[in-house]
């Protein structure tokens, strides 16, 4: 089954790093990938377009069925092998509602890390302003805070959605870990460091750790007055 199924990707990309730890979950290693170099804007080549006109990467491929969303893919992953690997939907309407509201709240925390760490990545240093960083890490701040409370409640040793792993840490993940990557300060944010400590060496995150994390395992300080 494996063999039908091709993603492109980019190494340290969240919306890549999803569909990849869903496809180590649903026990489905040995698939086909190509590690693409966004700096060399390989996820522009004509290859890529052909499967995604959009030329972004995740790009996925299961048989003739293309599902280029980050998302979709992991639930489509779920639907099609649901009898293979962990079970990633909880049984209950409870925790199936909180994951879906983990999942999605997880997309608004995603764009507000990537509002930070890439603002001086794509403005040019002539045009950076101060006060529109700080306004970014200020409202990161506010998010984070969200999170914390959230996994407060939930208490020490749960996932995103209770006591089983499901899909919305296989999409969330990716997001905190770029926050430790980046920098935030475990003891200001303990409670997330401490997801983060729950997670990262489990069997599907530790087999889809960005490969260039692993060259350079230092990060950066960027979110550390966060």
């Amino acid at each position: 089954m494996a063999k039908d199924i091709t993603l492109y990707w980019g190494s340290g990309s969240a919306p890549c790093w999803r569909i990849m730890i869903a496809l180590e979950e649903k026990g489905l290693q040995g698939y086909n990938q190509k590690l693409l170099s966004f700096d060399k804007m390989e996820h522009k080549s004509q290859e890529v377009l052909n499967l995604n006109p959009r030329g972004q990467l995740p790009t996925f491929k299961h048989g003739d069925n293309i599902v280029n969303e980050s998302y979709a893919a992991c639930f489509y992953l779920e639907d099609q092998f649901k009898s293979q690997g962990n079970k990633l939907v909880p049984d209950t309407s409870a925790d199936l509602a909180l994951m879906y509201q983990r999942m999605f709240e997880g997309l608004n925390l995603n764009d507000k890390i990537n509002a930070v760490i890439y603002y001086e990545y794509y403005v040019p240093e002539a045009e950076r302003l101060d006060s529109v960083l700080r306004k970014r890490k200020d409202e990161l701040a506010t998010e984070l805070k969200l999170w914390e409370g959230y996994l407060e409640k939930l208490g020490s040793g749960s996932f995103l959605a209770g006591q089983q792993f499901s899909l919305a840490d296989v999409t969330v993940f990716p997001a905190v870990a770029n926050l430790i990557r980046y920098g935030l300060l475990a003891d200001r944010y303990p409670k997330l460091a401490q997801y983060h400590a729950l997670l990262k060496d489990r069997p599907s995150i530790k087999a889809s750790w960005p490969p260039h994390w692993l060259e350079n395992p230092k990060g950066q300080d960027t979110l550390k007055d966060v």
